[in-house]
């Protein structure tokens, strides 16, 4: 999966440029047909598609992904192929037959006020409903304050993003970043004051368990083999995706009053 990075001093987001670089789940396998309603999201930018990242079904029109992946869009459109390499007809990145057009975009009202870690969550309303067999599911408040640190407290990541960062720079070919991929990492930190606080997870990213990287930003990270969606894939700790993923929680009241507010307007 694609794996997000962070330096001491800044944070590297998991966006990948639709004509530059990009990242995806690391050290997973292809999800086939596991996860059918996690697609693959492009955004627009005055009309021309800027960057890409991953994001996950959780209405007929509505799809969840990464504030850092909305802020800033003017349109986009998602796929929800399993697997996009080699399918020049479905038109990726401009638009095919079955892509579907974005035709509202949100993110959360105080992500621009702070890091975006903090409120690191967006949203995109689809042009027509779509039926992919079941969606992803939310928290309810505080549902994951008591989660125990250890690899029995696992969660299962999805994205679109690239299998390795440096110094495998074969994985940044295109055709590693068409490819939904799943990987099982396990909670490495829950609420570390000055670092991550309480609004984000530091899961495992290694051979063992797989991880995220660029490219898998906004995708779900599933709580155990459940579709309850924890949080977004969000953040790394340095430019290599190696050894913890950020993910941004959906367990906070304002957070989840922006989300269900958004589906019922």
């Amino acid at each position: 999966m694609k794996k997000i990075l962070f330096s001491s001093l800044l944070v590297f987001v998991l966006m990948l440029s639709v004509v530059g670089t990009a990242y995806a789940v690391t050290d997973g396998e292809p999800d086939g047909e596991g996860h059918p309603y996690v697609g693959l999201l492009v955004f627009d930018v005055n009309g021309s598609p800027a960057w890409r990242c991953s994001g996950t079904l959780i209405a007929p029109d509505v799809v969840l992904t990464a504030g850092h992946c909305t802020d800033g869009a003017t349109g986009g459109r998602i796929w929800f192929e399993s697997d996009l390499q080699g399918h020049p007809e479905l038109g990726y990145p401009y638009g095919g037959p079955t892509s579907v057009e974005f035709v509202e975009i949100a993110t959360h009202p105080l992500f621009p006020t702070g890091s975006f870690v903090l409120h690191d969550v967006g949203l995109v309303r689809l042009a027509s409903p779509v039926d992919r067999g079941g969606f992803g599911t939310l928290p309810t408040a505080g549902q994951l304050d008591d989660l125990k640190v250890g690899k029995k407290t696992k969660f299962t990541s999805v994205g679109y993003g690239l299998q390795a960062a440096f110094p495998d720079a074969a994985s940044w070919k295109d055709e590693f970043l068409k490819t939904r991929m799943v990987a099982t990492p396990h909670l490495i930190q829950i609420n570390v004051p000055g670092f991550v606080g309480d609004f984000s997870l530091l899961l495992s990213n290694n051979h063992a368990t797989g991880g995220t990287c660029f490219g898998d930003s906004g995708g779900p990270n599933f709580l155990g083999d459940s579709n309850l969606i924890a949080g977004v894939t969000s953040f790394g700790i340095n430019s290599n995706c190696a050894g913890t993923g950020g993910v941004f929680r959906l367990d906070k009241q304002d957070v989840l009053d922006f989300i269900y507010g958004f589906m019922g307007s």
